[in-house]
Formats: structure tokens, C-alpha cells, sequence
């Protein structure tokens, strides 16, 4: 667990509860978290089912693996220890965006069972609903896909800590959903996602 460092800080309580932002927005706010090797389709996904989502009148947002190394992220690298230290942080900032009654997307590889439960824990320890879903393509058609040329690189010794070629992948154990993406298009994948929440009755203007 990480250690607290700050020093003199008080958590403030908002004044504005969380149903009363569920209320506004008409849906309530929560974590789906997509894991996967590298290139098995997770942002493809992520981001088709955003766009169905915003159009059927859902706020949504993807936070995508790429992306956060962008700006938050952005002093991490790849060795276990960042690993951890970037699945930590994106599991406190979906927390916040669930808070706020956004369905949050994320798309990481995340490939460590304990991250990903500590992902979990910070939302349950909160109420908030998290998701896991399991993008469970094979390591052979991530392969094919490659679309950045990383796994040839990765084979060739020219990066090291890759995962699924160097660095294991640990699948998830109970995975809320499994798809497959191998012969189906990103909508009909999206689609089952979409399916799954309004059998749930987590988007509250559906049906």
C-alpha cells in the first residue's frame, strides 16, 4: 500500500451528495476497467463504446494507458514498481470521476491481478461500482494486429519488460464480462458491453 507522505491535510466533504449529481445527469457514475495484452482491441473498444454511449445521451469518458502517459503519468516508465505506481493512480482518478457521475472507460494493460484488485478496492471502499472486463484475445492475433510494431520489437530484444513476450499477463480470475474481439467488429463488442450495463440497470434512462 502506498504510504501517505502529505503532511497537515483534513479531507473535506463536499456539500453536494452523490445521488443529487446522479439525479442531474440521469445515470449513475462508475468504473469500467478494461485489461488485456498489448493491441488485444482494449481501445478500440473503449473508445467505440463512448461514442455509443454519448450518443444514446450518457456522459462518458475513456481514459486510455497511451494517453495518461501523456500528462499524469508521464515520469513513469515500465518497470514493475511504475507499473504499480500508474495503475494506483488511474484507480484514484476513476474513483473521482465516478464520484462525479461519469461512466469512466479506462484502457490498460494493467496486466497484475493485485493492481488491478487494489483498482477495485479503492472503489468499493467508496460504493462505487467497477467493472472488469476481460479483452481476452489471443496472444497470436495481438500479434497480427501489432499496430505500433511493438511485439517485433519486443521479440527481437529491443524492448525489454513487454509484456505477453517477456513479462507475464495475469489474466483476472472473475472478470465481471469476457469478449472476444477476434472476428467481431469493435460495435458488435461495444454492443455486448451496452447490453450488459442496461441489464444491470446502470444507465437509468434506458428501457
Amino acid at each position: 500500500m502506498t504510504k501517505t507522505n502529505a503532511t497537515n491535510i483534513t479531507w473535506h466533504e463536499s456539500h453536494v451528495e452523490r445521488s443529487e449529481r446522479e439525479k442531474l445527469l440521469n445515470q449513475k457514475g462508475f468504473t469500467i476497467w478494461m485489461t488485456g495484452l498489448p493491441s488485444s482491441g482494449k481501445s478500440t473498444t473503449a473508445f467505440t463504446l463512448e461514442h455509443e454511449l454519448m450518443k444514446k445521451g450518457h456522459l462518458a469518458y475513456v481514459l486510455d494507458g497511451d494517453n495518461i502517459r501523456y500528462g499524469l503519468n508521464k515520469n513513469l516508465g515500465f518497470s514493475a514498481e511504475d507499473r504499480e505506481e500508474n495503475i494506483r493512480r488511474i484507480g484514484e482518478v476513476t474513483r473521482l470521476f465516478a464520484d462525479a457521475g461519469v461512466v469512466t472507460i479506462t484502457s490498460f494493460i494493467s496486466p497484475y491481478r493485485k493492481d488491478r484488485d487494489l483498482a477495485r478496492k479503492i472503489h468499493d471502499e467508496t460504493g462505487l461500482i467497477f467493472i472488469e472486463i476481460f479483452v481476452d484475445t489471443p496472444v497470436e492475433i495481438c500479434e497480427e494486429r501489432d499496430p505500433k510494431g511493438l511485439y517485433k520489437k519486443a521479440r527481437k530484444g529491443e524492448i525489454k519488460g513487454f509484456t505477453g513476450v517477456d513479462d507475464p499477463y495475469e489474466s483476472p480470475d472473475n472478470p465481471e464480462l469476457v469478449l472476444k474481439t477476434e472476428s467481431r467488429s469493435p460495435e458488435q463488442v461495444a454492443g455486448e458491453i451496452f447490453e450488459y450495463l442496461c441489464n444491470r440497470e446502470l444507465l437509468l434512462n434506458e428501457g
